[in-house]
């Protein structure tokens, strides 16, 4: 069973995941009108990982007992100039979830929520890899620097990515990982 405080802050977490959900869709959103398909493709796939996130922690939350509280979502930033514009905003927001996840398996430890440590851990190796991905774009498209064709280049590249994640969760988490 949650503590009120780790519920608190685990519904505080689902609310974090919904917004990178957001932030993701809004930078897909203005790939598109940019013209770049495969980046607007990669960042969809961001938005299905995070929304996957953002259902690992709902289901926890209700399977230990805690009372899930839905919070509103900030509106993200709409307005991006470039690739190279949005990858460091999604790297710094990538820190911050990092944090939080960290702060998060602080609480964890310092209540002796073995249960909550386990499921956390899953969180921290998958952060190592979400900045790893975004300094690996960052790093290119520096090298890019204002090469058109090696922007377009790295768009047909990140058309090809797909969701590797669960998107339908009509059955819960478990039951789409299953089907999927």
């Amino acid at each position: 069973m949650l503590s009120q405080k780790m519920t608190d802050a685990l519904n505080e977490q689902i609310n974090k995941e919904m917004y990178s959900a957001y932030l993701y869709m809004s930078m897909s959103v203005a790939s598109n009108e940019m013209g770049l398909k495969g980046f607007a493709n990669w960042f969809m796939v961001q938005y299905h990982e995070e929304m996957y996130h953002a259902m690992k922690f709902y289901e926890y939350v209700g399977r230990q007992g805690g009372k899930i509280a839905l919070k509103a979502i900030a509106e993200p930033p709409s307005d991006f100039s470039s690739p190279l514009d949005m990858f460091p905003k999604t790297m710094e927001h990538e820190q911050f979830v990092t944090r939080s996840i960290n702060d998060l398996m602080d609480l964890a430890i310092e209540e002796k929520d073995h249960a909550s440590r386990i499921f956390l851990q899953w969180y921290v190796t998958e952060q190592v890899e979400e900045e790893e991905n975004d300094n690996d774009m960052i790093a290119q498209l520096k090298l890019i620097g204002d090469n058109p064709q090696g922007l377009m280049m790295l768009d047909r590249e990140l058309a090809g990515r797909a969701a590797n994640v669960p998107t339908d969760f009509s059955k819960g988490v478990e039951g789409a990982a299953e089907e999927g």
